[in-house]
């Protein structure tokens, strides 16, 4: 099977078969990213794709969840992409999902009777960088998105009955905007309600303009404490929608998982105990590890 450069899944897809069908990101100018800074954006030929589908054939005499790299592989042409799905679909009938990566802004580049003939083709799920819901936040990481952008984008993808992730990183505001980049992503979230939320805590990518940033003391690290903040004001003021909350990832300082707002009180209970009784919280820049 064909990888070309860094390979990157959600830590949720780490049972899939991985195709790749695009070559890096399209935007690929977010400040605090590196994922796929050793390539420029490129859809595969599709002849490519499929025969990395049949070599998985042969590879896997069970394969029941599929996950298409790299970045916003939704960016390609919706044509493609059904043909992509369908020959998934024949090729491996015990499939049960199949997912990729799609910005919010690839939604919206397609129409809704696209994004319902790719859901019919087989998709199951779209993971999309919110990353913060700050106008503030946004503009200064160049996510090229702003707040009107992901609401239309997740209404046209709810409109597809397409299922999102949305993911997002406690300590992207920094310390000197923790509480804005807090509330203003939780206001977000309440007004796109999406199927599944991914926080995760900063990182500082080597070589990412954010470690630059950080470096010409342009931007503060914010402190452990701060990060268990921004999670509780999260977990306090989501409305009451149904919602998975992967808060798993490894650099998450109380990691857990299950399904909103059912989990609520359990997950406040674990994280104000962090705040009273973690040594980490008297540290004053959080430690976290790459990607």
């Amino acid at each position: 099977m064909h990888y070309e450069g860094k390979i990157y899944r959600p830590w949720m897809e780490a049972e899939s078969v991985l195709i790749q069908a695009t070559l890096g990101c399209s935007n690929n100018q977010c400040t605090f990213c590196t994922m796929f800074d050793d390539k420029r954006f490129k859809i595969r030929d599709i002849e490519g794709i499929f025969q990395d589908i049949e070599e998985a054939r042969r590879l896997y005499p069970h394969v029941e969840s599929i996950f298409l790299t790299d970045g916003n592989v939704m960016a390609m042409r919706t044509e493609m992409l059904v043909k992509i799905l369908d020959k998934i679909k024949t090729t491996f009938p015990e499939i049960k999902n199949i997912a990729l990566y799609s910005g919010f802004n690839d939604f919206r580049r397609k129409s809704v009777a696209e994004l319902k003939e790719i859901k019919s083709a087989g998709l199951s799920m779209a993971y999309s960088g919110l990353e913060s819901g700050d106008p503030v936040v946004l503009e200064r990481i160049k996510k090229r998105m702003t707040r009107e952008h992901a609401i239309e984008g997740m209404e046209m993808a709810r409109e597809a009955k397409i299922g999102v992730l949305a993911s997002f990183i406690f300590g992207l505001g920094g310390k000197e905007r923790s509480m804005e980049h807090a509330i203003n992503t939780t206001s977000l979230l309440n007004i796109m309600k999406p199927d599944a939320i991914a926080p995760m805590a900063l990182a500082i990518q080597p070589g990412s303009e954010l470690e630059k940033e950080l470096h010409r003391g342009e931007f503060i690290l914010p402190t452990p404490l701060q990060i268990l903040e921004e999670e509780k004001y999260l977990l306090e003021n989501m409305d009451d929608f149904h919602c998975y909350y992967w808060g798993d990832h490894g650099n998450n300082i109380s990691p857990m998982r299950g399904v909103m707002p059912a989990a609520r009180n359990a997950f406040l209970e674990r994280i104000n105990s962090n705040i009273a009784h973690n040594p980490i919280t008297k540290e004053n820049v959080i430690q976290t590890f790459a990607w």
